[in-house]
């Protein structure tokens, strides 16, 4: 397998099923609740290991997404990291895969007219 293939491996899109979904929303309370329970201790980097882990597990539940990059971003800001961005992004990835088509195989080409069209 060369590094393309690895690479199409690791960023593919894992089938939105619900017991996917259920962990994901799982994962993303978790972390929230987490974040507000250890908050006010005030340990050092314990906020943004949180964060890391939420988004790779829910990259891997779920495929990765770039919504997960900006909640990412916004959970280093010491005020809004109370609030609950994973548990919002998460249900927004979930209802955007919702929506996306599915890969359904394409249809077959028309036959070919037996006689030629000549348009004037």
């Amino acid at each position: 397998m060369n590094l393309p293939e690895k690479l199409k491996a690791a960023f593919r899109v894992p089938p939105l099923s619900r017991p996917r979904m259920v962990l994901a929303l799982g994962i993303a309370v978790a972390a929230d609740g987490l974040q507000l329970l250890l908050g006010p201790l005030g340990w050092a980097f314990a906020d943004q290991a949180i964060d890391l882990v939420a988004m790779l597990l829910l990259s891997w539940v779920v495929g990765f997404h770039l919504l997960f990059l900006p909640t990412f971003v916004v959970e280093l800001v010491p005020v809004l990291e109370d609030l609950p961005t994973w548990t919002a992004c998460t249900a927004a990835v979930i209802a955007l895969r919702k929506r996306e088509p599915r890969n359904l195989p394409a249809a077959p080409p028309p036959p070919p007219p037996d006689k030629p069209v000549i348009e004037i």
